[in-house]
């Protein structure tokens, strides 16, 4: 006769996560820190040039010209977020020169324990979808916008 065992995974060993409910009360958190903290995370690796795709990069740039706007961290990255799991997506703009796959490992390396750390949410997933190449040339092509107003 077949002996079985539990596959039940044993709760004494797992850490509690934040969105649990407790008998103090209960800690949820929002996607918008979810997606703050993956943005920062992703920014804080080297050959990351910026995040988001052509259209949403295009409307970052004239919300950093409304003073009092300032700029947009979520521009990028999109999440789901559950009471225990959160999965993101990031879109990004590589600097030329950057080993794109070694960039990716540790763009997704940084947010998963960014996000972990933060908000005590286990990251199921992190995809990167690489939308463009940075070149240098393309900065010294941007002139610095004149005011059309004194």
């Amino acid at each position: 006769m077949a002996q079985t065992t539990s596959t039940k995974p044993d709760t004494a060993n797992v850490p509690a996560r934040l969105a649990d409910d407790t008998a103090q009360g209960k800690t949820t958190i929002a996607s918008s820190v979810v997606q703050k903290v993956a943005g920062i995370a992703a920014r804080e690796i080297s050959g990351v040039h910026a995040l988001g795709g052509g259209v949403s990069r295009a409307f970052g740039a004239l919300r950093e010209r409304i003073p009092g706007a300032g700029t947009s961290t979520t521009s990028g990255v999109s999440v789901e977020v559950g009471e225990k799991q959160a999965a993101i997506d990031l879109d990004i703009v590589v600097e030329y020169g950057a080993g794109i796959v070694d960039l990716a490992r540790a763009v997704r390396r940084n947010v998963i324990t960014a996000v972990e750390r933060i908000t005590g949410l286990e990251v199921i997933e992190v995809n990167i979808a690489v939308n463009d190449i940075h070149l240098p040339e393309d900065d010294e092509d941007q002139e610095p916008a004149q005011s059309r107003v004194e």
